[in-house]
């Protein structure tokens, strides 16, 4: 009973992971479609487990059945229903209370559902963290560590939609988006730890401590990178409300501060990955890894370089966000195989 249970929680923490990356693809749809406030409320959607379709459905109308917390929009507000009611001929202010988190009240069927299905895969990771969570006390008489981690994994994806709430009381305020943002990238380093912790050492893998050290480096200033691109996301998207997506050449004709910086600070981080690249090829130190992860570096700058030059071409600010955050996880892997053969090599 006790092995099955343990193969459950490996299982549980890769769909976990697996989850989780679904979760920031869907969320970078979110924001290229501009559905971050398809649902004004949370958790609920529109006061509803299953969101309307129709705008029809969030009026007030005479004979309907509302039920306690049901939204509906009138004359641009949102209102709460203060108990379960049917409503009269005529509308009754006695029966309604405003909505106080915000004053967004705009209904978009794409957008509430893009933000539905970005909120639905947030609680299936929640969901899939919590069981792998049950499934690790299989290891409380051994390995207490891994049950305490495991559980606060789950804190973590708690404190995660808990933030969530907040960036959709806040109208999408930047800070609390690029929170969010690390936060999603946190629970990755916490899986992918969980999913690489029992892995066999790799014999081809070779000891270098300044190529392991160079690479922690690597990653912290991606990492910074990474969320300075949040910031400039965010510019980003107020240049577009104000200009309008017809004029995407123009967003960044005046470009803010962190625009430049993250576009400079991007030759350092790329110098940086071909500077690891080429230690780990002419030392020949056995991680292949490191391939794949100058591919997604590749991607991001050509992605990056779409953005900036060719006019914000559709799906390119996506790609570049889920390309940035698959990076992470792979630049992590590989600081984890790093720290495997030199703790290997050095207890040997």
């Amino acid at each position: 009973m006790r092995t099955r249970a343990k193969k459950g929680y490996y299982r549980m923490a890769q769909t976990a992971l697996v989850l989780v990356y679904l979760v920031i693809l869907a969320g970078a749809v979110v924001r290229m479609t501009g559905s971050g406030m398809g649902c004004p409320d949370w958790p609920k959607c529109f006061g509803y487990l299953i969101p309307p379709t129709e705008a029809s459905e969030l009026e007030w109308t005479r004979g309907r059945e509302y039920q306690e917390g049901q939204v509906i929009i009138f004359k641009e507000n949102l209102l709460l229903a203060r108990e379960d009611f049917t409503a009269r001929d005529r509308f009754d202010p006695a029966n309604w209370e405003p909505y106080t988190k915000h004053d967004y009240a705009i209904f978009n069927a794409a957008h509430t559902w893009t933000e539905y299905i970005n909120r639905l895969l947030g609680a299936l990771s929640g969901l899939a963290i919590l069981g792998m969570a049950l499934f690790s006390l299989a290891w409380w008489p051994e390995k207490k560590g891994r049950v305490l981690f495991a559980w606060l994994t789950v804190i973590a994806i708690g404190f995660q939609a808990w933030l969530g709430a907040t960036v959709v009381y806040s109208v999408l305020a930047p800070v609390r988006i690029t929170l969010h943002m690390f936060m999603a990238l946190v629970i990755v380093a916490m899986l992918t730890w969980i999913v690489f912790r029992d892995t066999a050492p790799n014999p081809t893998h070779r000891r270098d401590p300044f190529t392991f050290g160079l690479w922690g480096a690597t990653v912290l200033l991606s990492l910074l990178q990474i969320l300075m691109g949040s910031q400039v996301r965010q510019y980003v998207d107020e240049q577009a409300d104000l200009l309008g997506e017809g004029a995407r050449e123009f967003w960044l004709m005046d470009p803010a501060t962190i625009f430049l910086v993250h576009r400079s600070f991007s030759i350092i981080v790329v110098l940086l990955h071909l500077w690891v690249g080429y230690r780990i090829y002419s030392r020949g130190l056995g991680y292949r890894l490191m391939w794949p992860v100058l591919t997604f570096v590749g991607l991001i700058l050509l992605s990056g370089i779409a953005m900036n030059y060719l006019a914000f071409p559709f799906g390119s600010q996506p790609v570049h966000l889920v390309m940035a955050a698959l990076l992470f996880g792979a630049q992590w892997y590989l600081w984890l195989q790093m720290r495997q053969a030199n703790q290997t090599r050095i207890s040997s």
